[in-house]
């Protein structure tokens, strides 16, 4: 699938849709200040206000008409990990990160002893001609990175072990 064509998937409160890229460019967005936002869509005009960001981006809190919505937005990747269990990992203390599928490293961007917080990320896997970010889901330290860059991987093998 091209990267102009990703899917995402979104849960605002309990509700869950997905979108597009084609989708979203045919909204009309319009940012008015650095935490409003207008969206106009299918004739309706909504005004949104952010309260509150993660740090990777992809959990939002947003006021809507005085409504508000915890927001969680999930790319393909995420929809991937959340498919082969991962999603469920950053509750947990994580002793290694497993590649979730085959793939080229094609960069790491850590190294032993490092503290990384949620969300930065570990390294860059080449699989299914993408390039696929792989980012630590909860505080942690390096203990050992498992792979170098231009090394073939398998799914499951072991990527980063932390401590």
């Amino acid at each position: 699938m091209s990267e102009s064509h990703q899917a995402f998937k979104v849960k605002a409160n309990e509700f869950v849709f997905s979108f597009d890229q084609p989708a979203i460019a045919a909204a009309d967005f319009v940012k008015k200040s650095p935490t409003e936002f207008n969206l106009i869509s299918n004739h309706r005009s909504v005004n949104a206000r952010l309260v509150e960001e993660d740090a990777t981006g992809k959990k939002l809190k947003l006021e809507v008409d005085g409504e508000t919505f915890e927001i969680e937005i999930k790319d393909e990747m995420d929809q991937m990990l959340d498919q082969l269990g991962f999603g469920t990992v950053s509750s947990k203390h994580i002793k290694e990160i497993k590649a979730p599928m085959p793939g080229m490293v094609l960069e790491v961007t850590v190294s032993a002893g490092q503290e990384v917080k949620e969300g930065d990320k570990l390294l860059i896997l080449g699989a299914m001609k993408m390039e696929n970010s792989i980012m630590i889901h909860a505080n942690a330290t390096i203990k050992r990175i498992a792979v170098t860059a231009g090394q073939a991987v398998e799914k499951g093998q072991v990527l980063v072990e932390l401590e």
